[in-house]
């Protein structure tokens, strides 16, 4: 009842001061919350709990599903169309979760330490009017060829751990298609000072190591060269237009021009911007190459997996085969004989005495029953075999080959994809190994056909020779097609050509005129690799993989290499044990989307980044400051006036900012609790500030006299009964994390208490519309 009271004051107190946040609903939780984000384009909010499990709830609190990865989660983010959440793990994964269900599409192994941040931002859409920038192409898969096979899944088996979710094909599927409609790029940074790039999330392009990363500085017409060590990335966040990253991270700064000017001030948490407007300029090549190199990708797993499932499927039932017919020489030995069992059969079969031994193996030991079951097995492996075959390998082999003929015809173009690292040579060659696995398959089918058909043969020979003796002892055996069992008994008790066709060690010997028949081919178009039969199916893939791999890090490190540093600001200092728990310390990135001629073309605009932070306590001699700083991409990549400017806010003594986010239209949020030594222990504030209506002042960037200049900017005393923001006092302590949603006008905000309360941020705004629909 208390606390009802406290709530009324104080809603009553911020409607005096301002426009209150309207509370949506207060929920408890049974779980401590660490990371929560709204999803862009639906009423949801994934969670992750202090022990990484991860919850989905609706707007109004319906839990719709919890999923425990099994791995530690250190960052979250949505995919720009809401329908996948991405999870940064402690050991470097990425982790892409269905949102309707909460099923696993992809594991990634993108970096080698904790991924700590997240930013997956997608390309504006593009001008009608701009014809050069049309997404005119056009994938002609499916003109030609039927959905995708899927992993095989047969007789309880699995096909391993691939990086797919082998349970959700359909939504692999699903993701696959929706992932090619609009360019998008997943930026995952680590505390080792990497951030990778991903097309569509899959679909690697391109990694920087911040601390290999040079850093130009033009000051006082000199330029000079820096570069941080022991970085760790805390916060990124690319421009809409795919243009610009802008990161925050934590390093030491060293001058590589005069290595004695780097002191115990360098250590400190620095802002960067970067260029990447290879993503925009190139953004028609990479969405085409990335658009079937992921799809090739997926098919390899299918593959690898069709491998797989039929070299366990046909071991199994190999290993019952050899089971029960590794009796018979040991009733040869015991009944004092020399001859092996090749020997005994080859007896039987061409009407000579049967001796004691092999008539108690097949009387005894094996068996009528006996024997029809290994004879079931095997049929049945061999049906599995049809269809892993039918269903799914070749299928995709064939879809790959047709895929990587497209990719070769693009690499033709060298005007265009030269740039991003597409190589004629390396598509030319694998091409020709895909060519060649085609084949290897085509072979793999023709072999298995034929040991089928000899063990069919076989083994209703054998059947009616244990029926024949069962039913009166006699040397008359049945007749049969005595050629097709002397070759089973030639061949397959010693080798077993369907697994040396599934196994990389194998080699296979081949006659001389089939040897200079494929070399004669080379002259008419055939495959320069001559020895290619030589090599099993499993061998010719593992090599087709190794070319993939070769083929596709061109593009990667040919994109790495043109992303580069356009502009750093060293923002405050801190210890160098302070330097590994900044990632904690509340900040916020956002690019705002500014018009420059509306009236004449709705497609042009800028870009200004905003970068908000809280200055740790003690460090520029600041306390309870939290900074805000604009333009720091435009200041560095012109040359005329800087533009860079911000301002300094200084919170109440009595409170802490405990987190903030930028929010549209160039506002900021701030959570601020009450300090337990304070008077205001227990009581909370949510502030939205304008920044329009604030006070920016230009910001200089001298180096390397004075690494930080913060200080030089003015300083704003925040009222809390202020009228140039929003206002609303929270009866509870309040802890991370801020949840904003700019799509939906909505923050959620979490007590210590264990709530979960919402407030709907633009009430007046969703008001004023409501008065105008009711007037209409």
């Amino acid at each position: 009842m208390a606390e009802e009271q406290m709530e009324e004051a104080a809603s009553s107190s911020a409607a005096a001061s301002g426009t209150p946040f309207q509370l949506q609903f207060d929920k408890p939780i049974p779980f401590q919350i660490k990371l929560a984000e709204w999803n862009p384009e639906k009423d949801l909010l994934a969670m992750v709990t202090d022990d990484s499990k991860v919850l989905l709830h609706r707007f109004n609190w319906q839990r719709l599903w919890t999923i425990s990865p099994g791995k530690c989660i250190t960052s979250i983010c949505w995919s720009p169309d809401g329908k996948i959440v991405a999870l940064g793990t402690e050991d470097g994964f990425v982790l892409l979760h269905d949102v309707e269900n909460g099923k696993m599409l992809r594991s990634i192994k993108s970096h080698d330490v904790a991924i700590v941040c997240l930013n997956w931002a997608e390309d504006e859409p593009l001008s009608r009017t701009d014809k050069e920038d049309l997404l005119s192409y056009e994938d002609r898969t499916t003109r030609f060829f039927p959905p995708a096979p899927v992993m095989p899944r047969i007789g309880g088996l699995n096909s391993g751990d691939t990086g797919l979710a082998d349970e959700n094909e359909e939504a692999i599927q699903a993701f696959s298609s929706a992932s090619c409609q609009r360019f998008n790029i997943l930026c995952t940074g680590d505390k080792d000072g990497c951030i990778c790039f991903s097309i569509f999330g899959i679909f690697p392009i391109g990694k920087i190591n911040i601390n290999k990363v040079p850093i130009h500085v033009q000051s006082s017409g000199k330029r000079t060269s820096y570069r941080l060590q022991d970085v760790s990335i805390s916060k990124v966040s690319l421009s809409r237009n795919l243009h610009q990253l802008v990161l925050l991270c934590s390093g030491k700064l060293i001058n590589t021009d005069n290595l004695s000017l780097s002191n115990d001030l360098s250590v400190g948490v620095h802002c960067l911007h970067l260029d990447t407007s290879i993503f925009s300029n190139r953004k028609n090549e990479l969405h085409q190459v990335s658009q079937q190199a992921s799809s090739i990708q997926d098919l390899v797993e299918v593959v690898r997996a069709s491998i797989s499932m039929m070299s366990k499927q046909w071991s199994n039932a190999m290993n019952l085969f050899h089971e029960k017919f590794s009796a018979l020489p040991s009733l040869l030995t015991a009944h004092g004989m020399e001859s092996s069992s090749e020997d005994e059969f080859m007896s039987l079969l061409f009407g000579t005495h049967t001796s004691p031994a092999l008539h108690q193996f097949l009387v005894s030991s094996l068996g009528e029953a006996g024997l029809k079951r290994i004879a079931k097995t095997i049929e049945s492996a061999g049906r599995e075999l049809r269809i892993v075959v039918s269903e799914h390998l070749q299928p995709a082999v064939e879809i790959i080959s047709f895929r990587l003929a497209e990719l070769r015809g693009l690499a033709r173009w060298r005007s265009r994809f030269q740039n991003i690292g597409l190589d004629e040579k390396l598509m030319d060659g694998v091409t020709e190994r895909v060519g060649m696995l085609v084949v290897q398959v085509e072979r793999f089918s023709r072999v298995a056909a034929t040991v089928l058909y000899l063990f069919q043969n076989f083994f209703s020979w054998v059947l009616k020779c244990v029926k024949i003796l069962l039913s009166e002892p006699t040397d008359q055996v049945p007749s049969t097609n005595s050629e097709l069992v002397v070759i089973f008994l030639k061949f397959l008790l010693d080798k077993d050509p369907i697994k040396q066709l599934v196994e990389t060690d194998q080699i296979f010997e081949w006659d001389i005129d089939t040897a200079k028949h494929v070399e004669h081919l080379v002259v008419f178009g055939g495959f320069t690799d001559t020895k290619f039969l030589e090599r099993s199916l499993a061998k010719q893939f593992s090599e087709l993989e190794e070319s993939l791999k070769e083929a596709f890090l061109m593009p990667f490190t040919t994109v790495s290499s043109q992303i580069h540093c356009q502009g750093l600001l060293p923002l405050y200092p801190v210890t160098s044990s302070d330097a590994l728990s900044s990632t904690s310390t509340p900040a916020s990135i956002a690019f705002y989307k500014e018009d420059k001629d509306s009236q004449h073309n709705a497609s042009s605009y800028s870009s200004t980044d905003y970068i908000c932070f809280k200055i740790p306590d003690g460090s520029l001699n600041l306390r309870n400051f939290v900074a805000v700083i604009k333009d720091l991409c435009n200041s560095c990549s012109t040359s005329s006036t800087p533009s860079l400017s911000g301002f300094l806010l200084h919170i109440p003594v009595e409170y802490e900012c405990v987190d903030l986010s930028l929010y549209k239209d160039n506002q900021v949020v701030l959570l601020l609790s009450g300090k337990s030594s304070s008077e205001s222990a227990g009581r909370s504030w949510m502030v939205m500030l304008q920044t329009e209506n604030l006070s920016f002042s230009q910001l200089s960037r001298t180096f390397p006299a004075n690494y930080y200049n913060l200080q030089e900017l003015e300083v704003l005393e925040l009222q809390l009964d202020t009228d140039y923001g929003k206002v609303r006092s929270i009866p509870h302590p309040l802890s991370t994390p801020l949840a904003v949603s700019a799509s939906r006008g909505v923050a959620c905000v979490f007590s210590s208490r264990r709530h979960a309360l919402v407030y709907i941020l633009d009430e007046d705004e969703d008001e004023d519309e409501d008065e105008g629909s009711e007037m209409e």
